[in-house]
């Protein structure tokens, strides 16, 4: 793809986005925050609270629901010797004491720098990793994990433009966090609550859980690279036996897999198999699902509002249509909904 049509990619995912509309906080309770229903038939949209999201589903319906917990992965220290205020960003587990980070560092970065963190722990640069990542050690008197207990923050995403405070630990993560992983949470989740849940599960609407670790790329914006391969970056990701044993039955019966997110959507739709079906696996997905490709396994996808010129973007339309997405984004802000990870829900049937 030239520049030419690079630029104009992304330009048929751009919109106006004014710097109010973007959520710098939660609603509370989690399931009060507007919900946007798109209808299939007839094509309109209604407006809702998440907290009637069953009135969109139906009895055997499968949620499919991404269990990844963010770790509070962000450690501020200083540059030793004597140097400024530093940041890593603890990524991707290595081994014992060794990470993939981003870093933010006074000054270049180079093997051995060292970083004095809280407790009495130091980070070590060992080595530049794969994209912008670096390797470093981490040393102290505990495990990592004692120190992301008591010294990390966690990793708001840059547009909430305040800091993390100690309620960010719970309110950013999904009521069903499992397994610890993640850099950023899967919004769409953050609206459910075990009530709600509970609800949903007596009305006879069926979950599946699978995995994505979020990695720092879902804030990347579109690169020529990506959309000239059609690949974007990898994410690790696990979809159990059981997990597909259920998503395949609910296919067998007739009845709509919901995703809860574009997390799960990416996990199924790289799982797909013939027929609709899934296979289970684990690995690093590269998927790029974006218009004209459509959806082989999602019915039904629920989702935040994303930014523009993103990959995020691109998939929601994949299930919607480029055009009846914008329309709705742009109806969306005139009636005042919130955006982006902290912000209000869209249902697209």
């Amino acid at each position: 793809m030239d520049a030419d049509g690079f630029a104009q990619v992304l330009a048929d995912y751009d919109y106006e986005l004014p710097a109010s509309a973007v959520a710098q906080t939660p609603a509370e309770p989690r399931d009060h925050a507007r919900l946007m229903v798109l209808a299939a038939a007839p094509a309109r949209s209604v407006h809702a609270r998440f907290h009637e999201l069953g009135r969109f589903l139906e009895p055997g319906d499968l949620l499919v629901l991404n269990d990844t917990r963010v770790l509070p992965a962000r450690l501020l220290g200083r540059r030793l010797p004597g140097g400024g205020s530093a940041e890593i960003l603890l990524v991707r587990e290595r081994g014992p004491g060794r990470w993939d980070a981003l870093l933010r560092l006074p000054g270049r970065a180079r093997p051995d720098v060292r970083v004095e963190l809280d407790a009495g722990y130091t980070a070590r640069l060992v080595a530049p990793g794969p994209e912008t990542l670096w390797e470093v050690a981490i040393d102290g008197p505990g495990t990592v994990a004692r120190l992301l207990e008591i010294a990390g923050h966690v990793p708001l995403p840059p547009y909430i433009r305040r800091p993390d405070v100690p309620a960010d630990r719970e309110r950013y993560q999904t009521v069903y966090a499992r397994r610890p992983g993640a850099v950023a949470a899967p919004t769409a989740g953050l609206h459910f609550t075990p009530r709600l849940l509970a609800e949903l599960a007596a009305r006879g609407i069926l979950r599946a859980a699978l995995t994505l670790h979020v990695g720092p790329g879902t804030f990347r914006p579109v690169g020529h690279a990506e959309l000239h391969s059609g690949e974007l970056h990898g994410e690790s990701y696990e979809l159990p036996p059981a997990a597909a044993a259920r998503i395949n039955a609910a296919r067998a019966r007739g009845a709509r897999v919901v995703a809860v997110g574009t997390t799960c959507a990416r996990v199924l739709e790289t799982c797909a198999a013939e027929g609709r079906r899934v296979r289970p696996g684990s690995g690093d997905t590269h998927l790029f699902l974006r218009p004209p490709r459509k959806p082989q396994v999602v019915d039904a996808l629920i989702t935040n509002f994303h930014l523009p010129r993103t990959s995020l973007l691109m998939l929601v339309a994949a299930f919607a249509g480029r055009e009846r997405i914008l329309d709705a984004y742009r109806e969306a802000l005139a009636a005042g909904y919130r955006f982006y990870s902290y912000g209000d829900a869209m249902l697209i049937l």
